[in-house]
């Protein structure tokens, strides 16, 4: 969405990032409606994580992969982006809120490579829930 506007210019809130954000839970409710089964990535914080996927909970078996990074890592990483999509300069300064939904979770380090790996990574996804949904 922002590559097809060549003025644009990223800020908190703006109208492309809200529009991204409900085609993205609107494109998973039709996924997971459907029965597909689904992986979503986004650096949503938590608010707009929980106030997506709440409503999506009695349709799939909800599992969350944490993914984070030494700070350092992560200042390098956006200030390698050509044509950032987001407010960066704006949030990076401030504490990044990790989804909390309470269901099942990993926590993966990757400053260096993925830890715990990827072999665990996918054990984790294919468990099933104990509350399974599906």
């Amino acid at each position: 969405m922002v590559h097809g506007d060549a003025h644009y210019v990223p800020e908190l809130s703006d109208d492309v990032a809200w529009r991204a954000y409900e085609t993205f839970f609107g494109a998973l409710r039709l996924l997971l409606a459907a029965g597909v089964t689904t992986v979503a990535e986004a650096a949503f914080q938590d608010r707009l994580w929980r106030q997506g996927l709440r409503p999506l909970l009695p349709l799939a078996d909800v599992k969350v992969v944490q993914c984070y990074a030494a700070d350092e890592v992560i200042e390098q990483r956006v200030g390698g982006r050509t044509r950032p999509a987001h407010a960066d300069a704006q949030w990076v300064v401030r504490a990044f809120e990790r989804v909390v939904l309470g269901v099942p979770e990993i926590r993966v380090d990757t400053s260096d490579g993925y830890d715990p790996g990827l072999d665990e990574i996918v054990r984790f996804v294919g468990q099933k829930n104990s509350s399974s949904r599906r």
